[in-house]
């Protein structure tokens, strides 16, 4: 695992929207932190339920939001993913 220091960008896609955001963050972001942010960003509105979005890291999702994402071994330009708890009905 590499040490990362200062802030260095990050790859958020939130599906419900379909786009992604880059966040610049540091290596003591909180996943909270970063999914608030993300969801804040893409969905652009306020008071949005951050219970119903998890996080998907390396493709597993993260279930300690509370852990940094140097924890994770996140480093510049990694790609998480911010998608609702319940599955979509595809139409």
């Amino acid at each position: 695992m590499t040490a990362v220091s200062g802030t260095f960008a990050v790859r958020v896609m939130v599906t419900d929207v379909w786009d992604q955001v880059v966040l610049a963050v540091a290596p003591t972001t909180t996943v909270a932190d970063l999914k608030r942010d993300a969801l804040a960003r893409a969905l652009r509105r306020a008071g949005i339920p951050l219970e119903h979005y998890i996080v998907k890291f390396r493709g597993a999702p993260v279930l300690d939001e509370s852990v940094s994402l140097a924890d994770l071994g996140a480093g510049p330009n990694s790609p998480f993913i911010v998608l609702p708890v319940q599955r979509q009905p595809v139409r």
